[in-house]
């Protein structure tokens, strides 16, 4: 064994790469092995299968439903307190390893739920699955339910399954009320399907986290609902929680534009002036291609942009309708492109 052996594994444990760590363990394990010294390459093996240590990317684990996602780099969560207060709950929830670990998401699509439950297998130190619901639904009757039946069978042989996430994003596909009259038969008995399987799988796998999102809450099963340890609401942003996303947007977009002049006070007033913002999905995409579109010749063209996507159209817009939300002479030079003198006379003349 080298040096850099013992280096490396130093480094690992500092980066907390899970799967680089392993490794340099088993090649410090198969070492001792090597040299006769067979007893310490057996303890060594040994509480690597103790631990908690998981390979969270690049698993021999292959499956036709299940794809694994990366959790290791993804965006900080900005959610408003009384969700990550939530969030939180689910993480203390698990640790107790009490048998609480079935979870629903529900909410407006771009309210983060997707995102959180990466952020929840990131805290938990888990590995996290995604069901590939692209190939499930199928149009042979009675193949849906042989494949969501397939989706649990991998579930059930995932490899230390209690380091485990598993999220079924967008669960209504699957998940509609079977008494609802519109609801097609086959998809009704889809749903008692993983019904079914989700009861199986809390007598075979009391540890595997299971976490479900919804943006049709209304429409989904009742029965299925009572699966879950907890629900949590995502909708239950704050026009001032929907601001503080969208500055933190702003900010990380702004600094890659140049011919851009920063004016956070102008644009957290374009925000405030409008009736109803959008959630943080949205959002996102508005404030980045605001930017993206803009006119390089004008320096504020993004703002004009930006109040056109949640306010309306600004060419249309009075001069007085714009002092009137509160938008002063020099803002509406800026968001009109005229000067300070024209604005002055004409709100004097409009006067």
């Amino acid at each position: 064994m080298k040096k850099q052996n013992v280096l490396n594994l130093i480094k690992y444990h500092v980066e907390r790469n899970e799967n680089s760590f392993r490794n340099e363990a088993i090649n410090i394990a198969r070492y001792f092995d090597s040299i006769g010294d067979d007893q310490l390459a057996e303890y060594i093996m040994s509480l690597i299968a103790e631990s908690n240590l998981y390979t969270p990317q690049g698993s021999d684990f292959e499956s036709d439903f299940l794809k694994q996602i990366d959790v290791r780099v993804i965006e900080p969560l900005n959610l408003p307190i009384e969700i990550s207060g939530d969030i939180k709950g689910i993480i203390n929830a698990v640790n107790h390893n009490v048998g609480i670990n079935k979870f629903l998401f529900e909410g407006l699509p771009g309210s983060g739920k997707t995102e959180a439950a990466k952020n929840v297998a990131r805290l938990l130190d888990r590995a996290l699955f995604r069901v590939d619901f692209d190939h499930l639904i199928d149009s042979k009757l009675g193949q849906t339910n042989k494949n969501i039946t397939s989706i649990f069978s991998d579930i059930n042989t995932l490899p230390n399954s209690n380091r485990v996430v598993i999220l079924f994003d967008e669960i209504d596909v699957i998940a509609l009320d079977r008494i609802n009259s519109n609801d097609v038969r086959e998809m009704g008995r889809a749903t008692s399907t993983i019904l079914r399987e989700l009861d199986r799988l809390t007598d075979l796998n009391k540890e595997i986290v299971i976490i479900a999102t919804t943006n049709l809450f209304s429409n989904f099963d009742k029965a299925l609902t009572r699966r879950f340890d907890a629900i949590i609401n995502f909708n239950r942003y704050s026009k001032e929680d929907l601001i503080e996303v969208a500055e933190y947007y702003f900010l990380s977009f702004v600094k890659n534009f140049k011919g851009v002049s920063k004016d956070i006070r102008l644009f957290r007033k374009i925000l405030n002036a409008s009736d109803k913002l959008p959630y943080p999905g949205e959002l996102k995409n508005i404030i980045k291609t605001s930017l993206a579109f803009s006119n390089t010749d004008f320096e504020y063209d993004y703002l004009k942009r930006l109040y056109n996507s949640l306010i309306g159209n600004l060419d249309q817009t009075d001069l007085n309708d714009l002092h009137t939300k509160g938008f002063t002479v020099r803002e509406i030079e800026k968001l009109k492109g005229e000067s300070k003198s024209s604005v002055s006379r004409k709100l004097n003349k409009e006067d």
